[in-house]
């Protein structure tokens, strides 16, 4: 009899449970059907903003590629051909970032490659010299990185950006060196 009313009691209390549970879930979605037309059902918003998100994606995928193809014309353009074929701007931007995040041993992999394909060590040494000269900049930014490298790349002689100049005219007046 106990065992009985125990199970009657543990069947009650979880009645009561689901039908609170039910309750509070009818009232946060309101009392009455979706509007018609004011509000497209989750699954299809989600869709939709999905593909939208692809299309632009693959827009802007599509437009750094053509951004790198263009880079490499202009490198063989302006370069001699051990400096600016595809193969050593390809592989001399790469370890030119790769000396500048400290990586070294990964750099020396890259060099291989590099002497394998008879591109100018000369050039390599220089972009990396511009590199440097142009002092810090935020690790984080892969972007303005890849950048600063390719300028260097095309023109390891050429003057530095306004905007590192700008820095190290300030740092040169204040007397503190950037970190």
């Amino acid at each position: 009899m106990r065992l009985a009313f125990r199970t009657a009691a543990a069947l009650l209390a979880g009645g009561f449970l689901l039908t609170s549970v039910i309750a509070a879930s009818a009232q946060t979605q309101g009392s009455g059907p979706p509007e018609q037309g004011k509000q497209k059902p989750p699954d299809q918003a989600q869709g939709e903003q999905g593909a939208a998100d692809k299309i632009t994606v693959e827009q802007e995928a599509e437009a750094r590629a053509l951004e790198e193809i263009e880079q490499y014309k202009q490198a063989a353009a302006r370069l001699s051909l051990s400096a600016g074929s595809a193969e050593c701007v390809w592989t001399g931007r790469r370890i030119a970032s790769l000396l500048w995040r400290d990586d070294v041993d990964t750099a020396r992999r890259y060099i291989d490659i590099y002497d394998r394909f008879g591109c100018s060590a000369e050039h390599l040494k220089l972009a990396f010299r511009c590199l440097i000269q142009q002092g810090p900049i935020d690790p984080k930014a892969a972007d303005r990185l890849a950048a600063r490298v390719h300028r260097c790349w095309i023109d390891p002689d050429g003057s530095t950006t306004a905007a590192s100049q700008a820095t190290t005219g300030s740092t040169a007046k204040s007397g503190t060196i950037p970190n």
